[in-house]
């Protein structure tokens, strides 16, 4: 943070290796700019190449770095500032938070923290988080489903065992989960299941190319079977099934 009570920078990197410059940067819009380059940018800092503390170039180095204007930087920075990844202070400059400040649930953060070289670490932390919520949300969805929220669930589940494709596949899986929470009745479950859309995508797409088609969909039917029968306590058992079989996916591919 900067306040008086902030540890103060340690590190600097000026004189880190330049990062590849796009050369159609500088022609592209104003606002595609400074979102194109606060991801180039956040995404070195979650993968690490930028460790919390580091002091990072000014706006003078990243413009001749990635060829942009001072302008577009500045906004780059905000951007960063606005999900926590950073904090800045006169006469210091811009430096790395701690990663227990970043924002997390932010949609670009997460597809940064995906694509980071740990990614075995960031599927456990997904897979956790689906501990944590799936296996009420999916009791609640068999308690309080509607009709239209049920035939969500059902089109999505059968359109992941028609898919032609590992994409068609995956984006299936990702839309049968976001119905189930959805069906859940909880307000809150809602927009925490958007927000974690694109965390969900890259964890589906990992486990799909590493284990049979034909287990994970009976998996899947058995939660849309119990979850449209009306049976909570099977629909959450069901959902327990599955994200054990993940964890073995996961357990597997770490050794």
């Amino acid at each position: 943070m900067a306040d008086g009570t902030s540890k103060r920078p340690h590190d600097t990197v000026a004189d880190r290796p330049p990062a590849m410059r796009r050369p159609n940067a500088a022609r592209m819009s104003g606002s595609s700019v400074h979102a194109w380059l606060a991801s180039e940018i956040g995404l070195r800092i979650v993968r690490g190449d930028y460790p919390p503390g580091t002091i990072l170039p000014n706006e003078a180095k990243w413009s001749e770095t990635f060829d942009v204007s001072r302008s577009a930087v500045r906004e780059a920075i905000k951007m960063l500032m606005a999900k926590s990844l950073l904090a800045s202070r006169p006469k210091v400059g811009s430096w790395v938070e701690p990663k227990d400040r970043w924002n997390l649930l932010d949609r670009d953060v997460l597809s940064w923290y995906a694509a980071s070289p740990d990614r075995e670490a960031f599927l456990r932390t997904v897979q956790e988080f689906r501990h944590i919520i799936e296996p009420e949300a999916a009791a609640f969805a068999a308690e309080r489903h509607s009709e239209a929220q049920m035939g969500e669930i059902s089109r999505s589940c059968r359109d992941m065992g028609q898919a032609t494709s590992l994409q068609e596949r995956t984006q299936a899986d990702t839309r049968f989960h976001l119905a189930i929470l959805r069906a859940s009745g909880n307000d809150l479950l809602v927009p925490l299941g958007v927000l974690i859309e694109s965390a969900l995508h890259h964890l589906f797409t990992f486990v799909t190319q590493e284990i049979q088609d034909e287990r994970a969909q009976s998996l899947h039917e058995a939660i849309e079977t119990n979850i449209r029968l009306r049976r909570p306590r099977a629909a959450r058992n069901a959902v327990h099934r599955l994200l054990a079989d993940t964890d073995d996916v996961i357990a597997r591919w770490g050794r």
